[in-house]
């Protein structure tokens, strides 16, 4: 006997979306199901092409169509729909669907590290992301990326450079080598909102936003003039830099932006016997989160490739996948991407597309 679609809609109704509570049917996550003699084939539509649970899901789906008698073969898609925050970002011509801060309350914790390879992840993953380098005084994200300048303009719009996927803007773009930066409040503020009003973005999934450290004027800017789907803090274990990330995450809590979650970089140097050392303490990441009640992203460990990388513009999770600190960095973008799409959607709404007819 044939299997129908309303019997395999009955048994995918059973496999639920981990993050979001519900299954997949409910959440119209089951897309172009056609059943032809014993053969069945569907898409399943993830609220992010970055989702770590994408194994697990496409598993629970063949599990569950194991209980239909008269199935011979099933073929199972993976895409997404990145669902919109549903913040209003008036200075932005074309819909941002998720913009990410990441800031720390100090610098040289590995900010903007964290920052480009978590940007070159997601589009590694499949989604559309910018990354706006805010930090107007230290721009440092070109180096990074391996970008000289930007392409010409379209008449009075900038067009942002591209590098690993990345569309990226940088003051350290729009500057002469070397040219210091003294500029006060109102100046920041103006940068700010060009970056904004008069770059060519394009839609993106993501935006991720490298902050300046601390919490002056730029972070205030920026909040003000873009509204954040969350922020990110990046930390190392050590007692000052968690000090100084604890202001930088009640700052954007002041501001009322959500926080993603807290990551702690050069958490420890791996010997070559395997033991761990720990270089600037240990565990302060994830006392940091605990006491914020934030959700802690995880570990970087220490690599010299990370800086050699980020000299020469190939950043570690394109050019050494799957060293440690890739897969660590890989893994934090993943959970980046998940909390923004459970934030955006809430436990109570479905993704914005047509269930099966």
């Amino acid at each position: 006997m044939a299997p129908t679609k309303e019997a395999v809609l009955k048994a995918l109704g059973t496999v639920q979306e981990p993050d979001l509570g519900q299954d997949l049917v409910t959440l119209n996550m089951i897309r172009n199901l056609e059943v032809s003699g014993d053969k069945v084939s569907f898409t399943v539509m993830l609220t992010t092409p970055a989702c770590p649970l994408k194994g697990k899901i496409e598993a629970d789906c063949r599990n569950a169509l194991k209980s239909i008698e008269g199935i011979g073969s099933v073929e199972v898609k993976m895409d997404s729909d990145v669902p919109n925050d549903g913040r209003m970002r008036g200075l932005v011509e074309t819909p941002i669907r998720n913009a990410i801060a990441i800031g720390s309350g100090k610098g040289g914790v590995g900010k903007s590290t964290v920052s480009v390879n978590v940007a070159v992840a997601l589009a590694k993953s499949g989604a559309r992301v910018g990354l706006m380098d805010a930090d107007i005084y230290g721009p440092n994200t070109p180096t990074m990326l391996g970008v000289e300048k930007l392409p010409p303009p379209n008449g009075p719009r900038i067009i942002p450079a591209e590098a690993y996927g990345v569309k990226m803007v940088s003051m350290g773009l729009l500057v002469k080598p070397g040219q210091p930066l003294i500029w006060r409040g109102p100046m920041l503020n103006s940068a700010i909102r060009q970056f904004l009003g008069d770059v060519e973005w394009g839609e993106l999934d993501y935006l991720i936003v490298d902050l300046p450290p601390g919490t002056g004027d730029a972070a205030l800017s920026l909040a003000q003039a873009l509204p954040l789907s969350g922020a990110v803090v990046v930390t190392l274990p050590q007692l000052v830099s968690l000090e100084d990330a604890g202001r930088g995450l009640n700052m954007f809590k002041t501001l009322e932006v959500p926080i993603l979650g807290v990551v702690e970089n050069m958490s420890f140097l791996e010997m070559p016997d395997g033991s761990k050392m720990d270089l600037f303490g240990s565990g302060g990441g994830e006392e940091l989160a605990k006491a914020t009640e934030s959700t802690f992203l995880g570990q970087i460990p220490i690599d010299p490739n990370v800086r050699i990388g980020g000299d020469t513009g190939k950043p570690i999770v394109d050019a050494y996948p799957e060293s440690p600190v890739a897969k660590a960095l890989t893994e934090i973008a993943q959970k980046i991407a998940q909390k923004s799409s459970v934030a955006a959607l809430g436990t109570n709404n479905t993704l914005p597309i047509n269930i099966v007819e």
